[in-house]
């Protein structure tokens, strides 16, 4: 049950305290379900790290690939290993544990991390789907206009920014007095961790929204202007091949984006009412597991300059053995 640091806060509620631990409820209680969760989630998270930093590795060791699109996919990969190492390896441990338990500050650690993460993540795929802008509807001036510069300091931009609004946020999540400790999730994600407040949490839902605009909506309008732009300079090419090249190039993004901002605004900017917290751990597990994992397999298996710089790579290994 709680432990507590010693005093009970001195703000006239009895069942207030301080928290030492948190205790997560997890995905299953079953033990045979968590030993079967663990062996999935394992895999993918192997998958997750190698295929995230194999294709760091091919952006970094391939020339060809030395452009600003393949510098923000690195970017989001590197986004993508810290993301999923924020959570998944304790839940693996977890799996395997009787009790499911956190440290306090180790929570605080893992909620402003993993809102940091994900809030880049979503900066960065504006920033992509602006590169994309500029490589179709005005190629001449591409490499003028998306130079090293603007690239560094668009990907700082996007970390910053994903950290300054998880620092808000986390300091209003933990600043709220907690009745108990027993989270009913498999992380410290927000939304859970407000549940546990004994007062009325209006003003933490009205900034969970408001964070949930700046991090999702804003980046969101900036793909859909982008991609509005792409569309319409697409359809003014006439020949199929030159239609196809084009849309080629933005194909991957497109899928991640639907794929990434789909989930996000059905989590934070939908009524509370229209799902239930299982359904938040699935969102959850998606974006912690499963979209880390796919990401690089979209960005890779489809594209032939990857493809390529593998198999360059490959043939460079073995002609030194």
């Amino acid at each position: 049950m709680v432990r507590r640091f010693g005093l009970q806060r001195l703000t006239g509620r009895e069942n207030q305290t301080w928290m030492s631990e948190f205790i997560l409820l997890g995905l299953s209680s079953c033990w045979e379900t968590q030993i079967s969760l663990f062996i999935l989630f394992l895999a993918m998270y192997l998958v997750t790290v190698l295929a995230n930093f194999l294709l760091l590795l091919l952006i970094r060791l391939d020339n060809r690939l030395n452009t600003p699109m393949y510098f923000f996919l690195s970017v989001l990969s590197f986004v993508d290993i810290c993301y999923s190492n924020s959570t998944v390896p304790q839940m693996l441990v977890h799996f395997l544990s009787a009790r499911k338990s956190i440290p306090f500050s180790s929570c605080v650690l893992q909620l402003h991390a993993s809102l940091a993460l994900g809030g880049s993540e979503f900066f960065l795929l504006g920033a992509m789907a602006y590169d994309r802008y500029v490589a179709v509807c005005h190629p001449l001036h591409y490499t003028g206009i998306m130079h090293g510069g603007l690239c560094l300091g668009l990907a700082a931009g996007c970390l910053v920014a994903g950290f300054m609004n998880s620092l808000m946020e986390t300091i209003i999540t933990f600043r709220l007095p907690l009745c108990h400790n027993v989270i009913n999730h498999f992380t410290c994600e927000t939304l859970a961790v407000i549940r546990l407040a004994c007062v009325d949490i209006s003003f933490n839902m009205l900034m969970v929204a408001i964070s949930g605009f700046l991090v999702i909506v804003l980046p969101c309008s900036l793909v859909l202007f982008s991609y509005g732009h792409i569309v319409a300079t697409i359809l003014r090419i006439r020949s199929t091949q030159g239609r196809s090249k084009a849309f080629g190039t933005c194909a991957s993004h497109l899928t991640v984006v639907c794929m990434c901002f789909g989930a996000a605004l059905f989590t934070y900017l939908g009524p509370r009412s229209a799902f239930s917290v299982e359904e938040e751990k699935m969102v959850a597990l998606f974006y912690a597991v499963v979209a880390p994992m796919l990401n690089p397999l979209i960005y890779s298996l489809r594209n032939k300059d990857v493809i390529a710089a593998f198999w360059k790579v490959l043939e460079k290994f073995r002609d030194k053995e």
